[in-house]
């Protein structure tokens, strides 16, 4: 191997996709919330169109780590956290719906995009869900989320639904998008087992 082989093999960027279940350290919390803020100036899917104050935007963060039915994924690269999604958990008196899950908010900051980091956040979220026993995953976003749309279509989610005044976005109403996929069988399911704790 050449020293120019073995440099650009060095430089090559490392990412991962994690379940955080434990306090993020401070340097991932900044991290995090660094990575909220570029997606957020750049039309990310949240529902803050404005940055949050700083400290807002940690308390949500850590907020979400408090709250057994969100589970929090983020993606990192070169171990630094540039992006997340949550995972809703149906509560233990919607028994109804006790086998489907609601996801919320993937993102990937701009700076680590291209990375293929989205399609493998997702993919891990989606194996989790299906461990535990789920059998559905939910998502809705708005329909100007180009990227999130091409992103959920070609991982098989099947539209089923528009909503004409999903969000309001500078004033202006914008159009939703409501998809679901099928993690697997339904008559494969055992609602009783299904894991909703870690």
């Amino acid at each position: 191997m050449t020293s120019e082989h073995l440099q650009q093999t060095a430089l090559k960027p490392v990412p991962s996709v994690e379940h955080v279940t434990q306090p993020l350290s401070i340097g991932d919390l900044n991290d995090l919330c660094d990575a909220t803020e570029e997606a957020i100036n750049a039309g990310g899917g949240f529902g803050w169109i404005h940055l949050p104050n700083r400290n807002l935007l940690e308390r949500f963060w850590q907020g979400v780590l408090t709250m057994p039915a969100r589970k929090l994924f983020v993606a990192r690269l070169d171990n630094t956290i540039c992006g997340a999604a949550q995972v809703i958990i149906p509560s233990k008196s919607n028994e109804a719906q006790s086998y489907n899950v609601q996801l919320s908010g993937l993102f990937i900051s701009p700076w680590a995009r291209g990375q293929g980091l989205s399609r493998r956040l997702l993919d891990f979220i989606e194996k989790t869900m299906t461990k535990k026993g789920f059998a559905i995953i939910n998502v809705d976003l708005r329909e100007t989320q180009d990227a999130a749309i091409q992103l959920y279509e070609s991982a098989g989610y099947t539209m089923i639904g528009r909503h004409p005044n999903y969000a309001v976005v500078n004033g202006d109403f914008v159009a939703g998008r409501y998809y679901y996929k099928k993690l697997q069988e339904l008559e494969n399911i055992d609602l009783i087992n299904i894991e909703d704790d870690e």
